[in-house]
């Protein structure tokens, strides 16, 4: 075989299949029908005289041919791609580009008011869609351009570009004049203010789920009298009961400064993290995306 007999077309059909295991999903994402990305498959079978891909359950897996492959095939297409983008302009007040971004629905809340008055300003048209995301399937979906970003403490997201966007660490938010509130302050940070939270009842958000793990550790899980699918809602929860809610810091002095709320900081295990911006070294050159993760980091970067 010689690379004069390769259709690049191939390249980005394998690919593609690498990345889904699955040729449905593969050809929903190269916009093509399954028998076209089957057909593509079994010419760079015949090609490679390889199988590449076997059956399995949901979908495909690779053969080591094509564990061998994949790597190359797939910096491959990076560098194409940002070389063909490099010579596209990106002008921010005629774009009409929707970014797609992962977020939790508390970073949403930390992020995406800064953001759209930014963009009001600079980038009219531009469109925001959120959604978060497994972990696990973060680096394939910024890889594949399904997702322009992702932000959050995200410490299992390997093999992508990042920046530091944040320092931040979880606390407990309870209501203004809550009775352990002055108690625990007067208790300083030390062990104690961990054995007087096993007098307190919770309520947690599983979008967060380290929040949940803290608990965990501490052996609270018995005392958490609410866990919601969403996060946002448990401040207006707490601020009208005595329940008190592990939330990032940053995100709880927001609540604090509008009243009604105390925070307090005890020693939690695992308190300290730090939030990032990850995108693709497959599109660190493309226009549109240097300029919005530009704008990010200078909206959010703490310097």
């Amino acid at each position: 075989m010689h690379i004069k007999d390769i259709d690049l077309n191939l390249l980005r059909v394998f690919d593609a299949v690498y990345r889904a295991r699955n040729v449905s999903r593969a050809a929903d994402m190269l916009d093509l029908t399954q028998p076209a990305v089957s057909q593509g498959l079994t010419r760079l079978r015949l090609l490679v005289k390889d199988p590449l891909f076997m059956r399995a359950s949901g979908g495909v897996q690779p053969s080591p041919r094509a564990e061998q492959l994949a790597p190359a095939v797939r910096l491959a297409l990076g560098m194409l791609e940002q070389a063909l983008s490099e010579a596209v302009e990106f002008d921010p007040l005629q774009s009409s580009k929707t970014f797609r971004i992962h977020m939790s629905d508390i970073g949403e809340g930390r992020f995406l008011p800064d953001l759209m008055v930014a963009l009001r300003q600079h980038a009219p048209g531009i469109r925001i869609e959120t959604a978060p995301l497994p972990a696990a399937a973060i680096t394939d979906a910024l890889d594949s351009g399904r997702t322009d970003f992702a932000f959050g403490f995200l410490p299992t997201v390997t093999d992508t570009q990042s920046v530091e966007l944040l320092k931040d660490r979880y606390i407990v938010l309870l209501r203004e004049g809550h009775p352990f509130a002055a108690e625990f302050n007067r208790m300083g940070k030390g062990p104690a203010m961990l054995e007087k939270l096993r007098e307190l009842e919770f309520v947690a958000g599983r979008t967060h789920s380290d929040t949940l793990r803290i608990l965990q550790l501490l052996q609270l899980e018995d005392r958490v009298r609410l866990t919601a699918e969403h996060f946002m809602v448990l401040p207006a929860i707490v601020r009208a009961t005595d329940l008190g809610v592990v939330m990032p810091r940053n995100i709880a002095q927001t609540f604090s400064q509008a009243g009604g709320y105390a925070i307090i900081e005890p020693p939690f295990p695992l308190r300290d993290f730090t939030v990032s911006l990850h995108w693709s070294k497959r599109f660190e050159s493309d226009p549109g995306n240097r300029w919005l993760r530009q704008l990010l980091v200078e909206l959010f970067a703490v310097r």
